[in-house]
């Protein structure tokens, strides 16, 4: 039951933090019998948590000993399904035995269960997929070789794409691949357990790559990061949309990257030169990118400015409500997450957690504050309270949309008074775009 409750208020929050979670052929996770599901890991504790949303069954999930070492912790996280692992690089934790960890897998998997490993060991935001540790594959080994589950174990590989890992209101894309049959490897396992684990992991490694954006070098992850925010653009037709869109987009991008690397370094320089040409045009010109996509029409964008300005009148009292009973746990996490996090792979999940502790608390003062003045009935007090997170997110998407309808003015001006730069800017993204792709 504290599982079950953990997990809606965890969806919860995952949910607010992210603005789109997309899951694809999630029917791959359909499978009766007992199953390992194996996932890259950028971002901490979220991959623990979005995998548990899509997953219908519990998961049981290995995580650092570090985290058990307290007899409270050790009790309460065993009770969301953690078990508990003495990394080599990491001091021992007392009472947390290595053997005892292994053995527990075993059993949760020869009862048919769900076990999450990452094997790649530690977080770290990157497109980059490292070097997968053979525990896992040890696992399903030795699982098949004791011959005691019912049925014979797979294992899932599921690629965990962000848009932003950290960012409030970005998206991530949760993409299930083809189950993994480890029984090949089993008689060479047999006669010689390091070269057979690591036959399978190799397996791993191939699958997960395949779901991922997989980029060949770090150094270059941020030019593509920026050639896909110069490029990318919602008035440009696709078949694929939000999440989707974006990391077909990166993928695309990294594949031409990685291919430069090798076969044209003297054109990556120029992309690059190229890239923080417009990236300083387009700041100085404080435009958006994707506004270089729309043909102008003046009376077509005059007509467009006047309804959006209308729809930010009617809007501003929905505004001033949300923000109102939004804006002191807003800025608390604020200034207090820069207190609380120092590695950036933490601060999604300690921002959702903090989230889920200060936006009640500060909703609930307020009710009962009002109700202390105006004595508010029950039905009343739950549809204020009900209110208060809604309006907080139209608060928040209100002011995004004076931002936009902002940069959209500007760029109105400045096809009056700067459409030569207007037109130089296009004609280097275009030459980008030629660069990259064709």
């Amino acid at each position: 039951m504290f599982y079950n409750l953990l997990k809606i208020l965890l969806g919860i929050g995952t949910k607010l933090y992210y603005k789109e979670v997309k899951v694809n052929n999630v029917e791959g996770l359909d499978y009766d019998g007992p199953k390992i599901i194996i996932a890259n890991h950028p971002n901490t504790l979220l991959d623990a948590w979005i995998i548990g949303q899509v997953s219908k069954e519990k998961i049981y999930f290995m995580t650092k000993g570090t985290f058990f070492n307290t007899g409270l912790k050790k009790w309460f996280l065993s009770g969301l399904g953690l078990i508990p692992i003495n990394r080599a690089t990491e001091s021992v934790t007392k009472g947390v035995s290595n053997a005892d960890s292994f053995e527990m897998c075993y059993r949760i998997l020869e009862e048919g269960k769900v076990l999450v490993v990452f094997p790649e060991g530690n977080s770290f935001i990157a497109r980059q997929l490292r070097v997968l540790k053979s525990g896992t594959a040890r696992i399903a080994l030795e699982v098949e070789k004791r011959g005691l589950a019912s049925k014979p174990i797979r294992i899932i590989p599921m690629g965990l794409i962000y848009s932003e890992a950290n960012k409030f209101r970005s998206s991530v894309l949760a993409v299930v691949g083809e189950s993994i049959d480890p029984s090949p490897f089993l008689e060479e396992f047999k006669e010689n357990s390091i070269k057979g684990a690591k036959g399978l992991t190799e397996e791993f490694r191939k699958s997960l790559e395949g779901l991922l954006v997989n980029s060949t070098s770090t150094e270059h992850e941020a030019l593509v990061e920026d050639i896909v925010q110069i490029l990318s653009s919602q008035y440009v037709k696709s078949d694929k949309k939000g999440v989707e869109l974006v990391a077909e987009q990166i993928k695309e991008t990294h594949v031409k990257i990685n291919d430069m690397l090798s076969s044209n370094p003297q054109k990556l320089d120029e992309i690059a030169g190229l890239v923080n040409r417009i990236k300083s045009q387009s700041e100085q010109l404080g435009i958006k990118s994707d506004f270089l996509d729309r043909s102008y029409r003046p009376r077509m964008f005059g007509r467009q400015l006047i309804q959006s300005t209308m729809l930010l009148i009617l809007g501003f009292p929905l505004f001033i409500y949300g923000a109102i009973h939004s804006f002191l746990p807003y800025k608390l996490t604020d200034l207090v997450m820069p207190k609380l996090v120092k590695e950036p792979e933490y601060y999604a999940p300690i921002a959702i957690l903090l989230g889920l502790v200060l936006y009640p608390l500060t909703y609930s003062g307020i009710l009962l504050l009002v109700n202390y003045y105006f004595a508010l009935n029950g039905w009343v007090m739950l549809l204020y309270w009900l209110s208060m997170p809604l309006t907080g997110l139209i608060a928040f998407n209100y002011y995004r949309y004076t931002e936009h309808i902002s940069l959209k003015t500007n760029y109105m001006f400045l096809m009056r008074t700067e459409k030569g730069t207007i037109q130089s800017l296009i004609e280097n993204r275009d030459r980008l775009k030629t660069l990259i792709f064709e």
